[in-house]
């Protein structure tokens, strides 16, 4: 039995019936030109026949004193956490994606383990999906992406196929470390607690320093008023997700040329996005939005588990021209890297908990439903560049399904995969209509962002939005 951190109990107690509180991931195979007409079933057959569940997949939840803990779940049954589903004829990539909106607004069973995976066959072009996902209080979705990606291989392989619960994932937690004497759990335990005051007074410092730095330097946004904007309303329990593919190469190229990197571009076509559906919608604020970009902290050989911190950018969506927005949003993420770089992991996260209070104080209690600390969610994480393997089927797309909140009602997530930058966008259906627009608007961001003298070349458009 192991208490939740504090991190982790925060999403168990923001979740309610409108506003799930689960991280997603939809990935595209093609299937082996051998293949039967059994094969998705096979292959369905194949998972379940993983049997030996791993932490933190074999774990419930269980309140004592009106605490939440992970205990071992007893009654595992492995076929309800692993379902086979099939398309409607011709099994359009938009039908997928409607069936990954209604599965995505679903609450996960909090008296079982808080994961499901759905085997998804029919998908039209010879291929079929894989649409997965784990309660943020398990894991965040920097933890799920290299969950998933140790459950594929890297050559195709027959009969090799792996799953992601028969896996050891959670650093800290594996056989080795539950046989460890507790001794030594302790002193991890101190540990930890020693760093954490020890990173106290550089924390305060740092506090200090912004609410100074919010005073007088314009390219500090964690303390502005995110402006009052469409994306912020209530939300309902009806999702609408929308995927498609940019090429990496183009966008790589485009941040040479502007001497930024990628995640300036990405920030710049989003920004630009987001500009254009709101004219569209004829609600875009005068002021420009802010967007909130989680940075993951995580090491090499850290596990599962919420380890992020958060920086407040600017998205200019006031300035009218996209190479001046882009040169405004470099300015804005360059603030926030400089003082990250002279601060330990341990000083991040106090620095931004300390910061990011209100918001999530907001958040838990909706106390001040006008007041934004920051307008929409955009997260970016480094994917495999290699081509990947389902057992012997070719892995062609993988999409991050993310989280909506109250006040937060569009999240823009993305994974890079080969030459290609993966888009997952989720919203509210209601609060947000015609959000599948934005897909168009960011192939046009791209566009706008082109020198006169350099020609197009890349692949966009591998997928499509949802209905």
């Amino acid at each position: 039995m192991r208490l939740l951190n504090p991190v982790d109990q925060i999403f168990l107690r923001l979740e309610r019936r409108n506003q799930p509180m689960h991280v997603g991931g939809l990935q595209l195979f093609s299937l082996p030109e051998n293949a039967g007409p059994d094969y998705v079933r096979e292959l369905v057959a194949t998972a379940r026949g993983f049997s030996d569940v791993q932490p933190p997949f074999d774990r419930r939840l269980k309140y004592r004193f009106g605490q939440p803990f992970w205990v071992d779940d007893d009654s595992f049954d492995l076929e309800y956490h692993v379902r086979h589903l099939a398309l409607p004829q011709p099994g359009a990539i938009r039908d997928l994606l409607a069936l990954v909106s209604m599965l995505h607004g679903a609450l996960l069973d909090r008296s079982r383990p808080m994961w499901e995976t759905y085997i998804i066959e029919g998908v039209t072009g010879n291929r079929f999906a894989v649409y997965t996902k784990f309660h943020h209080s398990i894991m965040d979705g920097i933890s799920a992406m290299r969950v998933m990606r140790r459950s594929l291989n890297n050559q195709p392989s027959p009969g090799g196929m792996l799953v992601p619960w028969a896996l050891s994932s959670d650093g800290g937690d594996t056989p080795a470390a539950r046989r460890a004497p507790p001794w030594r759990s302790a002193l991890k335990a101190i540990g930890a607690t020693g760093r954490q005051l020890a990173a106290l007074p550089r924390v305060g410092h740092e506090v200090l320093q912004a609410w100074q730095d919010a005073r007088h330097e314009p390219g500090f946004t964690a303390f502005k008023q995110a402006p009052s904007c469409m994306l912020n309303r209530r939300i309902s329990g009806s999702r609408r997700f929308a995927a498609q593919s940019y090429s990496l190469s183009r966008i790589k190229r485009l941040a040479k040329h502007y001497d930024a990197t990628v995640n300036d571009i990405v920030l710049a076509m989003c920004a630009s996005a987001l500009r254009e559906y709101l004219i569209e919608q004829d609600a875009l604020p005068g002021q420009p939005l802010i967007a909130m970009l989680p940075v993951s902290l995580h090491t090499a050989d850290s596990g599962t588990g919420n380890n992020v911190a958060m920086i407040f950018a600017s998205l200019a969506t006031d300035v009218a021209d996209p190479v001046e927005r882009l040169a405004t949003i470099r300015q804005s993420v360059d603030h926030w890297k400089r003082r990250y770089e002279a601060m330990t992991s341990e000083q991040i996260l106090g620095f931004t908990a300390a910061l990011g209070t209100p918001a999530g104080v907001n958040l838990l209690t909706g106390i001040a439903p006008k007041h934004q600390s920051f307008n929409v969610v955009i997260s970016n994480v480094p994917g495999p560049s290699e081509t990947l393997y389902y057992g012997d089927a070719t892995l062609e797309g993988m999409y991050p399904v993310s989280i909506v909140l109250d006040g937060q009602a569009l999240n823009i997530s993305m994974v890079s995969y080969q030459d290609s930058l993966e888009f997952g966008l989720i919203a509210c259906r209601r609060s947000v209509p015609s959000m599948q627009h934005m897909l168009q608007f960011l192939a046009d961001a791209l566009d706008d962002l082109e020198p006169t003298d350099v020609p197009h070349t890349g692949r966009d458009g591998v997928a499509a939005d949802g209905g």
